[in-house]
Parts: structure tokens; sequence; C-alpha cells
């Protein structure tokens, strides 16, 4: 029976460790290996990859049947579907990355040349099984995922960002950049993207500092949300503009699309790398500025790390209020230097005074993501900026995570703490028709 299109082929069952079972395993290895080889010479995979997989399955089937009994080795039911569904994977996927791409458990996949392969699963990471050949097998999966969409990886330009059909963002680098041969690296979303109440279920947030973040948004206080690698930024930013009110205008500026909004009215804008020549390349600048004439009520900015980060500061000190962005930096004042740096970046002699003067007139709120050490996310700081003493930006914490220790299991034991500071942004609430409760801010404990 055919395996039909889309679903997984069954994979051989596991057997014991044993000298006898490993001699086994090497020989199913070797048919499959052979069964590969002699396809890429009977097949016309151009024509295939074009065709329905429906359509040329039993077509497949039987040639892979006849491949195997060339061999002369018997094989199992199981071990001959498995066979089937990698050459399948090969034709029409991404090869052995399929498998994984499947696992719905699977957030990171970081391949290391063709040797070695790791995944991440709720935040920790573990080695799987090599299933490339090759370098050169793997750098053909990541010419075909990067011609996808309309890019391209060769020596004259050996890295490249790219996305797969389902959002999940690519990054490849080769030799000679690589310098041991083709890394692959994988970050995964998933389809049904976590909501403001699955954040507080999982405990990266309180519910009073939900709703605070949630009123910040609704009264259009621009808010930066901070953090490293994989702490969980694009998240809280998806979940902070999905407080956006459907009635207003969204325009969404990515290096890489990411962000999935639920709003009606959004235009989504991505950048563009250089072609061939070296030229068309469009950055994150041009794409904010253009923005400008689009007449948006909000504008977010997936993350800033360059010389946009002047022209954002620019929009939201000139009637683009409620503006989101993200940044990589470790603490909250660490954030505010890299936006000094950045816009640094653009050329433009600007005092320094001058420079804090613009970061505090168009941010309210700075939102600190970490990654915890057990591989859950939290927030760990909400601060307000409030001006200035002399050259001095003043910021003061409203909420914070206290980090106590480790359980038995080894998962991350603290506490979501109110500061007591109640902020200064409450007027602006008010005015807004937002009256919070001032037990909001009264130091009030909750252990996670």
């Amino acid at each position: 029976m055919a395996i039909p299109a889309n679903v997984q082929a069954p994979a051989p069952p596991p057997i014991p460790r044993s000298p006898a079972n490993d001699a086994r395993r090497a020989q199913y290895l070797e048919v499959r290996g052979t069964v590969h080889r002699k396809l890429l010479t009977r097949l016309n995979l151009e024509k295939l990859a074009t065709s329905e997989r429906s359509k040329v399955e039993g077509e497949i089937r039987t040639l892979v049947s006849s491949l195997i009994a060339e061999t002369g080795i018997p094989l199992s039911v199981s071990e001959r579907d498995a066979i089937l569904g990698d050459v399948l994977d090969e034709v029409f996927g991404f090869g052995p990355l399929e498998p994984l791409l499947r696992d719905k458990t699977i957030s990171d996949i970081l391949v290391n040349t063709h040797k070695h392969v790791f995944v991440e699963r709720r935040g920790k990471l573990e080695a799987v099984p090599a299933a490339f050949q090759d370098d050169q097998h793997l750098l053909r999966v990541i010419d075909r995922i990067v011609s996808g969409v309309g890019r391209r990886i060769d020596d004259s330009s050996p890295m490249v960002d790219a996305r797969l059909p389902d959002g999940s963002r690519v990054n490849a680098i080769i030799p000679p950049l690589a310098v041991d041969g083709p890394i692959l690296s994988i970050r995964r979303f998933p389809s049904d993207r976590l909501k403001a109440d699955d954040l507080v279920a999982y405990k990266a947030l309180s519910p009073n500092m939900l709703e605070f973040l949630r009123n910040c948004v609704n009264a259009r206080l621009n808010c930066l949300v901070s953090g490293g690698t994989g702490a969980g930024k694009t998240t809280l930013l998806n979940v902070l503009s999905s407080f956006i009110s459907d009635t207003e205008r969204i325009v969404t500026i990515e290096d890489a699309a990411e962000l999935q909004l639920n709003q009606v009215h959004v235009v989504r804008l991505e950048t563009r790398p250089a072609n061939v020549e070296g030229k068309g390349a469009v950055r994150q600048r041009q794409l904010v500025v253009n923005s400008l004439r689009m007449r948006p009520d909000r504008i977010i900015v997936g993350e800033v790390r360059g010389e946009e980060a002047l022209d954002m500061l620019q929009a939201m000190n000139t009637g683009h209020d409620g503006s989101l962005t993200t940044v990589h930096a470790n603490t909250p004042r660490d954030a505010l230097g890299r936006l000094e740096t950045m816009i640094a970046m653009a050329n433009v002699n600007i005092p320094e005074k001058a420079m804090r003067q613009q970061i505090v007139s168009a941010i309210q709120i700075v939102v600190q993501q970490a990654r915890m050490s057990d591989g859950t996310r939290k927030v760990t700081s909400v601060s307000e900026i409030t001006g200035m003493e002399g050259d001095i930006i003043t910021m003061q914490e409203i909420f914070r995570f206290d980090k106590l220790g480790l359980g038995p299991d080894g998962k991350v034991l603290g506490r979501f703490v109110a500061t007591g500071v109640r902020p200064k942004v409450c007027e602006r609430l008010k005015t807004a028709g937002v009256m919070l409760p001032a037990d909001m801010f009264e130091g009030s404990l909750e252990v996670r």
C-alpha cells in the first residue's frame, strides 16, 4: 500500500543494541545509500520536483522496489517504507530535515556540517543522528531552501537569510566562511502562536505585568522589547501587537517576515538583499522612511540593529505613538546604550545629549526578556524611562523577576515582584481612560 502524500513514512522499528543488530543496521544503511545513488541516475529530479507527489509516488515505489531487489538483501516492509519515505523527502522536500520539520516539539534545528545535527526541544539542546550523506548533500538541501525564496548562496555570496514555506527562519553559511563545512540554522515558529493568556499560564510573566503592558499598548505608549537571542522577543512582540485595535493601520518592517498579526489592516514589509551584481538591496532604514508615507497608525519593526534606529525614533516622536520594536541587549540600560550606538551608525552629527533626549522623548516602556537555564522564557523586568538628569537617562523599574535558585528537577525558582513604584505613565493612562488599581504596584509577590 502506497504511503499517502504529506504523511511521514514509518521508521524502522527500534532494534536492541547487539553485534548482530548493529550489523543489520549497517546493512540497512548500505542499501539505502545504494538506492539513493541509483535513483539519482534514473530519475529526472527537477521534473519530479514540479510534479504532484500523488501522481508519481507509485512510479517511485515501483522503482525503489526493483532497486532494492537488485541489491539482493532482504528487507522488512517497515524498512522498505522507510527507504521510500527518505526518497520522497529528497525529491519533494528538504531531505533529512523533513522528519525534524514534521516534529512539532522541535523549535530549533542546528546542522553543524553533515556530521552533526542538533535540535532544541522545550528549551534544551540535544543531538540527533546525522542523516546527511556528505557536505554536498547538505549543500543541495540548502540551495533548495534559499532558491525557493529567490535567494542564492555560492562562493561569491556564502551566507544567506531565508525562510521556509511555514515561516521558519533559516540562516546558512558555507565555505570559505564556514571552515569545517556548510552550517545551517533553522528557527521554527509554531503555527498556533502563543496568546497573552498562554504566557501567563507558562509563567513567562505575571497577570499584573500583562495587564499593565496591555494598557500601555492600548494607550499608545512606545514600547521597546529587549533580550538575547532565543529569549522570546518576537513571541512577546506578537502578543503586545495583539492588543492593538482592529481600527488602526499597522505597518510591520522586518528582515525576515516572522510576525503574525491577526488584525485585518496590516501591511507587511520585508527587506531585500543585493542581487548578483551587488545592487538592488533594500535595507530596513529605507522601509522605515517609506512607511511614514503609508499613513500608518502604528509602526512595528521586528528588530532594530542598525541606522534605522534613528528613523524609528523620529517616527515615534512625530505622531506615530504606540509603535513597537525589539533590540538585542542583556539589560534595559544596555538596550538604551545599544540604541545610542545604532543612532551613531546613521552618520549624523548629533550631540550625545541630543541623542539621549530623542530616546527619552520616543520610548516610554522597556521590557526585558530572558531565557532561563532550564529553557523557559521570562519577562525579567518592566521599566519606565522617566527623563534625564544632566546627561544621564533616568529609569525606574516597575516589575521584575527575582531568581531564587533551582528546584530538584533543575527548574528555575523565582518570583515576580512589583517594586512599589507607581509609574509616571499612569497619568497618561488616566487620560486614555485607564485607571489602574494602586495595589498593582504595591510589591505583591507571585512565586513561580
